[in-house]
């Protein structure tokens, strides 16, 4: 593995597992991706980014791993067959690229920058389709396959903010605590639930509204 290991996204069809380095900027070239085997628990490969890792998806119809990378404001497209070739490196236009999901069925990426800014992406060209204002610095993001919703969690000032997806556009802002920046999604039940370490508690919210 490498340094500092951060995002992690994983390929059910041949049960590897891609795992981001944020790596140390005292250490040369140690922004990387690693693919593990998880039957065998075996490094099978290692490739070098162009700096630090933010979050990761798998794509299974591109079948490739979509990575965010903070500085220089990208996301890099690895082929999950042969995980040492970056298909493709897609310049996003805020900087700090940071949460990331994907609508595999419409083939959507969304990508939350520490610039304030929520980007949709083609996922297949990497062109921008739309761009929506957020309200601060966002961390985890998470795409509601049934409902067509974002959820975007940010520390300060401490919300969630929901997004309709078709098309993109902001649908409420949920009060958390400040620094709370990180969810779990449960897409069973549409709930999504924040954990606030202020006062440590988790807050569960129940997404039904039509």
């Amino acid at each position: 593995m490498g340094v500092r290991p951060n995002g992690l996204a994983y390929d059910p069809r041949r049960g590897r597992l891609l795992a981001a380095h944020v790596g140390d900027p005292g250490i040369p070239g140690s922004c990387t991706v690693s693919i593990v085997d998880v039957r065998s628990r075996k490094h099978l490969a290692g490739v070098a980014v162009a700096g630090r890792t933010r979050w990761t998806v798998y794509d299974p119809v591109a079948d490739a791993f979509h990575v965010n990378i903070a500085e220089p404001p990208q996301i890099v497209v690895v082929d999950a067959g042969d995980p040492v070739r970056i298909r493709r490196v897609v310049t996003i236009p805020h900087a700090g690229p940071h949460g990331l999901d994907i609508d595999v069925a419409h083939r959507r990426l969304f990508c939350a920058c520490d610039a304030g800014v929520l980007v949709e992406l083609d996922a297949d060209s990497g062109q921008v389709v739309a761009t929506n204002a957020i309200a601060g610095v966002p961390d985890v993001v998470f795409f509601n396959v049934a409902l067509g919703r974002l959820y975007v969690a940010i520390g300060d000032p401490g919300v969630i903010q929901v997004f309709d997806t078709a098309p993109l556009c902001h649908r409420e802002t949920v009060t958390t605590e400040p620094g709370a920046h990180t969810l779990a999604f449960d897409a069973a039940r549409n709930v999504v639930c924040a954990f606030l370490p202020a006062t440590h508690r988790a807050a569960v919210y129940a997404d039904d509204a039509p």
